[in-house]
């Protein structure tokens, strides 16, 4: 099994959608967070949006750890500070799969370009912001010679959020063609999925299980937490953000037994410096995320998990 860290390497503001004024200070955190990787042995990707791709700070931090090859530089395109600013800036328009293809395209672009110039290396990898992909967006990464993809999140509907439904997905990944994100062998692009399932065997049967507990009865009745607080229905994420490093440890040992052939954890920089992550509010969250990724890779090293990138993982897939 392969260990895969993706990492959307953003600015500071958080759900503020501001073409300008988008500080990058969490880009000094890595620093240390890839002393940490370095000491594991891991090459993490990282995703970068617009304003960290243009900062010369945040490229000169990132460029170094790309220089020693010691990490995949991506992109992840965030549509409202990224240029041509077309559209309306609001929540619909957040999400860009619901732009113009054309207007897509022409973001996508700009920031492949961007990359290009500061980083000396076109980006083959990419995630969408907020999850926001569809079969258009694709279309524009198959344009730009685009070969991997990360922006499906299995059993998760943002519908809610005016994005994309991936509920019927699981976290294996495929190779696809941009005209449907079904699987098809010899497709031109690599979906590796966001790891995310159950801590239970039957990843499909929990997630239908889960869905229909959330009709506003069942959650006055509180099922689903009762079942997660008897071990029955746990779905969680390998993310740092979003689990201590016993339940990440036991959900890759849920997927080893279920012979997944690979592990994509992922979070936000922005997770790095406190405040500025719905995820990591003080200082102590900020110590207490370091240790839980730390664990975890202590674990993985154990197990013998071979880290690759984005960009590695699919030459041999």
């Amino acid at each position: 099994m392969k260990l895969l860290i993706t990492i959307d390497t953003e600015e500071d503001n958080w759900s503020r959608y501001r073409t300008i004024e988008n500080p990058v200070e969490n880009i000094e955190r890595i620093e240390k967070l890839q002393t940490l990787f370095d000491r594991y042995g891991v090459k993490p990707t990282y995703l970068l949006s617009y304003p960290v791709a243009t900062n010369p700070r945040s490229v000169a931090i990132l460029n170094s750890i790309q220089v020693e090859g010691h990490c995949e530089i991506g992109s992840h395109c965030h549509p409202w500070n990224t240029p041509p600013f077309d559209e309306e800036i609001n929540e619909q328009n957040s999400m860009l799969c619901n732009l113009p293809e054309e207007l897509q395209y022409e973001k996508l672009k700009s920031l492949h370009e961007v990359i290009c110039h500061n980083f000396g290396t076109p980006p083959v990898s990419f995630r969408a912001g907020r999850w926001g992909f569809n079969t258009e967006v694709a279309r524009s990464l198959t344009r730009l010679g685009y070969r991997t993809e990360s922006s499906v999140t299995p059993y998760c509907d943002w519908g809610e959020y005016r994005g994309p439904d991936f509920s019927t997905h699981d976290p294996q990944p495929f190779r696809f063609n941009p005209e449907s994100l079904s699987p098809q062998a010899g497709g031109s692009l690599l979906q590796i999925p966001a790891s995310i399932g159950f801590l239970q065997q039957n990843f499909q049967f929990c997630h239908r299980l889960s869905q229909q507990f959330e009709t506003s009865f069942y959650n006055k009745m509180h099922i689903k937490g009762i079942l997660r607080r008897l071990g029955l229905l746990n779905k969680v994420w390998l993310s740092p953000e979003h689990a201590d490093a016993a339940t990440m440890i036991k959900f890759a040992q849920r997927m080893m037994k279920k012979n997944y052939p690979c592990l994509n954890m992922t979070f936000h920089s922005t997770s790095l410096l406190a405040g500025l992550s719905p995820f990591v509010t003080t200082e102590q969250d900020e110590i207490r995320f370091l240790q839980r990724i730390e664990r975890f890779l202590k674990f993985a090293s154990a197990v013998g998990l071979e880290s690759m990138t984005l960009a590695q993982y699919e030459s041999c897939a």
